[in-house]
This record gives structure tokens, sequence and C-alpha cells, in this order.
């Protein structure tokens, strides 16, 4: 081979291609920001899958053509130096930051540590039920998940190209089965997804929605967003691009002067990105019915992102576009383009020790602060480590600073100490990560204190002669015939209360992920049998919203009891609060004996004692929710038949 065909067949650099980079980045990091923003702004990722493949299959095949064949080796060494000093780095100084901050959740760092560090955490996550979508966890090494996807793809693609490429002439043929197999395992993905909410009523799980693999349990969902096989759609789109896509043929082929229809092309294809990012909704979202996963998403709606990415991809890469030279292709972009690797790695365990919850929103102003720290951090892994080892630069380096030493005093005692400090760093937080404890702590920590004093009263758990129920802590009670004289039902905020409200003298029976649905269940059962007594209080809509229907028969059974309690929810951030507490405000004018304890105002104005998610009860707000409800109560019942919405009298705060 000559060295002009060399050099034609040498893969030539496009500034489009970063800049679609980084818009798919930066829809990534504002959804991980606030999802009320973009709701679907994770399909960023997706695009990143289409460019890998399209990437990953040119570069294989150019090196087949330039030098007639395929080192796997350097293949492999050349991800190896892209990939791993950034990725070490990273996993390093979270491990070093929580030990040294947050020391009671390094046990439970240990596992996303070792599955990041070993490319498995798409499966690690889906096994051990740690589900991507949880908003209540600290969890700064989750999105490694879709980095585990991309290094299976190229630790298997590379032998799969080996084969491919022994005649060049098959490519285009290659490419059909490439889209066929990414049609395939969309095809798949539509059969094996369930629609329906992922739990019932009660909390429980749906078992529709979960499947036996090697003996676990694993969420369909989980199994489907996360696992290799079935995101490899997308990558396999990629890499059919570049069976037919490829710089070297396009330079002589007529598609050379048709720039102007690729640009309208690629401007069509990012408008449907961004529709879809913007009408898209959350992969899971609760509503009247419950959580449930988006169907759309499921049954076709990766495969139409994907197939918009490889429009855009094509549009950026041809060499005549304005789109992919000036448009995509501008200093910015390009710039976030090149770091994107780094800003995807750093800006979500960031974001993690600041706000402590996946879940937690960021305002404007903590987003603008969080993102100078992310750039800053990404720009010193850029240039003093990812470079420097692409480049084979650190041997100079270190050449560099011994001379420096070995001439100043001072200097070689600044770097000593330097060093020395960095290694006890070290030291201590992989000793950290060995030898630390699994603790429950936060919210279910705070959650856990009260299953003792929870009692099931439902129809699953009740027998003839008294009932024999199981808390979910293990401990039995029974409960027999009587009317229950006090009774609150609630779903994982009244959880965290049921000691203090059963000094209250309250029969509490509250589960986590418990929906409305399940409180109708509850109340329908215990009015049919007649075990109701004077005072019932639901509060329910932490995991979903509801609708008036569903209200209707949450408190129709309760018509006989002389008082039943409503209390509003706060939920911030979540899109059903406010529309749910506007039915529940509603109640008191068509049932006489239904009263609101406005809990929104209480929580709202005592924020501070909230947990973390600004949902949930720290330890000093327990003890003021169960006097709002028990004062609440003793006053209605003086009250007498007052029909109008009564709130506490006493100010409550928060510790």
């Amino acid at each position: 081979m000559n060295d002009s065909t060399e050099a034609r067949l040498r893969i030539p650099y496009f500034p489009g291609l970063d800049g679609l980079r980084a818009l798919a980045v930066i829809a990534v990091i504002v959804y991980h920001a606030n999802h009320n923003w973009l709701g679907a702004g994770f399909l960023g990722v997706e695009v990143f899958f289409v460019i890998s493949g399209y990437l990953i299959t040119m570069l294989l095949i150019a090196e087949r053509q330039r030098t007639g064949g395929v080192s796997l080796r350097d293949f492999w060494r050349r991800r190896a130096k892209r990939l791993l000093p950034a990725l070490i780095t990273m996993l390093v100084g979270v491990t070093l930051y929580t030990s040294l901050f947050n020391h009671d959740e390094v046990g439970a760092l240990r596992g996303d540590v070792v599955a990041g560090a070993t490319y498995v955490s798409n499966w690690f996550q889906a096994f051990t039920g740690t589900s991507y979508f949880s908003s209540t966890a600290f969890v700064p090494l989750r999105h490694l998940w879709s980095l585990a996807v991309e290094e299976q793809f190229y630790l298997i693609w590379p032998l799969v190209m080996f084969a491919v490429l022994a005649g060049r002439k098959y490519l285009p043929r290659v490419g059909l089965w490439l889209i066929g197999g990414a049609v395939s395992i969309s095809a798949f993905t539509a059969f094996f997804y369930r629609s329906g909410p992922l739990s019932t009523p009660n909390g429980d799980p749906n078992p529709e929605q979960y499947f036996a693999l090697f003996g676990r349990s694993i969420s369909r969902i989980d199994f489907l967003y996360l696992g290799s096989f079935s995101r490899f759609s997308g990558i396999l789109l990629g890499a059919a691009l570049a069976m037919f896509w490829q710089p070297w043929t396009i330079a002589r082929s007529r598609a050379r002067n048709a720039g102007r229809a690729f640009d309208i092309a690629g401007v069509c294809s990012l408008v449907l990105l961004a529709v879809l990012m913007l009408q898209f909704r959350l992969v899971v979202e609760g509503g009247p019915e419950g959580t449930r996963g988006y169907d759309l998403l499921f049954r076709g709606g990766f495969l139409i992102v994907g197939l918009a990415t490889v429009v855009a991809i094509a549009a950026v890469t041809h060499p005549e576009t304005l789109l992919g030279h000036k448009v995509i292709g501008n200093r910015v972009l390009v710039y976030l383009g090149q770091r994107s690797y780094g800003l995807y790695l750093y800006h979500w365990p960031i974001f993690q020790f600041y706000r402590k919850l996946a879940g937690k929103p960021l305002t404007l102003a903590e987003f603008v602060t969080l993102m100078i720290v992310s750039l800053a951090v990404t720009e010193a892994s850029y240039r003093f480590i990812e470079m420097p080892v692409r480049r084979r630069e650190f041997g100079s380096s270190l050449e560099r600073l011994r001379d420096t030493m070995s001439h100043d005093l001072a200097a070689r005692r600044v770097v000593l100490s330097a060093g020395l400090v960095v290694c006890v760093a070290f030291a201590y937080s992989i000793a950290s990560l060995a030898t630390a404890s699994v603790k429950v702590t936060g919210i279910e920590a705070g959650i856990k204190e009260g299953e003792d004093d929870i009692t099931s009263v439902g129809p699953t758990t009740t027998a003839e002669g008294g009932s024999s129920t199981t808390t979910p802590g293990g401990t039995t009670t029974t409960i027999n015939k009587e009317a229950i004289d006090k009774l609150a039902i609630g779903d994982s905020v009244m959880a965290g209360a049921a000691s203090q409200l059963a000094e209250f003298g309250f029969t509490v029976d509250a589960k986590v992920n418990r929906q409305f649905l399940g409180g109708v269940e509850i109340t329908a059962y215990l009015g049919a049998i007649k075990r109701l007594g004077s005072v019932v209080v639901v509060h329910l809509g932490t995991n979903n919203g509801t609708d008036q229907e569903t209200l209707d028969a949450l408190v129709k059974p309760l018509a006989d009891v002389r008082l039943v309690v409503l209390l509003t929810i706060h939920v911030p951030e979540r899109g059903w609060q406010d529309s749910t507490n506007e039915l529940i405000r509603a109640m008191p004018a068509k049932y006489p004996n239904v009263k609101v304890l406005d809990w929104f105002k209480i929580a709202d104005e005592s924020s501070s004692g909230l947990s973390s998610d600004g949902v949930h009860l720290g330890d000093n707000m327990k003890k003021v929710y169960a006097d709002a409800i028990n004062k609440f109560v003793a006053l209605n019942l003086l009250a007498g038949s007052s029909t109008t919405t009564t709130e506490p009298t006493t100010t409550t705060t928060g510790g």
C-alpha cells in the first residue's frame, strides 16, 4: 500500500462528532441535575452508544484496509489508555471522599467500586436489586453502568470484526445483518417488557415485573435498561453505519456534493432528538395506578433514538456540511465533546457529594456552581492524567520532575510531602473500603426504627378468630375482632413515625411503597368486616398521585367512622404533588366526616427537620408529625360535627 492510500484510509478528525458528543453529555447532565428540566435527557446515553458503535467499527475497518489485519492487542491497549486513567482517578477520589466525609456509606460502596473497576456495574446493579431508578440513595457510582455496557462491547466486537473483515466486499451485507440485529433486539425488548405497575397497591413487588435469572429475582425494567444485550441495539446501528459510511469512500463518491441535503437531514434528526428528550417521560414514574415504566421507551423508543442518531452522525461526518464543521462543530461544543468522557465520569459523583441523594433536584444556582466544579475537575484530569497517558508523556514528565528535585531542595521537600499525603490518603481509603461493614443509614434506617410498632390489618393477613400478622421487621402482632378505635394508614413517611404514633394509641399500618389503591384495599376490607372505630387517619401519596375516583373509593367505606383525617402530601418536585393535594383539600366538601390536615404546609415551614430528600422524616420531625396528627384528631373530636378544614393551632418546628 502506497503512502497516499494509507493516508487516505486514516480517519480524519470530525469536529461535528465531538459536538454531537457534547450535546449528548449536556442532555444527560441536565437530566441528572433536575428531571423537571429535561425529563428524557437520559436518551443522551443512547446517542453515545450509537457514536461508539460507529467510531470503533470504523477504526477497525480502517486498520484492516490499511494494514491487512486487526491487532486485538493494540486495540485493547488503546482502549485501556483512553478509559482507565480517568476511571481509576475517579474511583479513588470517590472512595477517599466517602471514607473521609460519609464513612457510614463506605461499606455499601465497596461492591460499586469493584463492579466499576471491572466494568460490570450494569449487571451488579441489576442482580443486587439496587435499582438505577431509586431516588433515595447515596450512589456516587451509579452512572458507571453505561461505561460497563460500552466496555463489554469493546471486548466482544473486535473478535467479531476480526472474522467479518476477512473480505471487504461483504461489508454492506454485514451492515444489513447488523441493522436486522438491532431491530431484533428492539423486538425482543418490546416482547420481554411488561406494562403495568411495578408493585402491588400495597407495596409488594408485582410478580409480572420480575423474572428469575441464575436464582435471582430480577426487575424486567432494570434488566432491559441496564443489560448489555438489550442496549446493544444502538451500538449495532452505529456499527452498521460504519459499514456503509466511511470518510475515505465518501470523499470519492457522488454523496460528497450532497452537503446541503445532509445539512437538512442532520437538522431534522437533531430536532427529532430534542423533541424526544422533551416529550418522552421518565423511565419509571408514579401515577394513579402506581409506579410504572414508560411503555413507549421500551416498545420502539430506543430504536427511534438510535435511527435519528445515525442520521445525525452521517450529517456531521460529511466533509461538506455546515452542520458538522461550523454549527455542531463550533469551538465550545468541540471543547466539551473532547472532554465528554471525563465530564460524564466526574459530574455525577460531584452532584452526589453535594445533595446526598440520587433524586434530589438541584436549583439553577446549585447546578451552575456544581458544573463549574465539574468542569474544573474534568479539565485537570484531561490535562494532567488522561492526555499524558495517551501521549506517553508520563515518563518524560517524571524525568523532568526528578531533574528538578535533584537541583532544588525545596522542590524535593514539596514533592515528597505531597507524595506522602497521596500515599497515606490512598492507603486509608483502600483500607476503609476493604474493612467497612455495610450499614443501614439515612432514610432506610429511619423507617426501620418504627417497624416493631407497625401492624398489618389488611385482607391478606387476617385469619378467622383473630389475625396473626407479621411486620416488616419480623415482629408478630395479634389483632382481635374488636374495632380498631384509632387507625393510621400510610406509606414510608408514616412508617418513620410509627413508634411515636403508637404512643398516642394509634394502630399503625404503614408500608414502604404503598399506594393509594393499597389504602383502598384496607378501608374496604375493614369496613366490610366492621372493624373500623372512631378515627381513621390516612397519609398516602409518596409513591404516586391519585384521582377523584380512587379517593372516593378510599373514603366511602369510612362513612360510619366519626372522624376521617386525610393528610396532604409533601413530595417536592414530584409531578403529582399539587394535583393530589388539590383533590385532598376538596374532600371535606363532599364527605362531612372528612377533615384535612395540611401536612404540606407544616413540612414546608419546617423543612429543615425532614430527611435529605425533603420527603421523609428526620429524627426530630417524627415527633412533630405524630404530635400534629394527635392534636388535630383531638381538636376535631371536640369540635363535633364541624365540616370545615382544620389545621393544628400549635406551632411546630423541625429540629
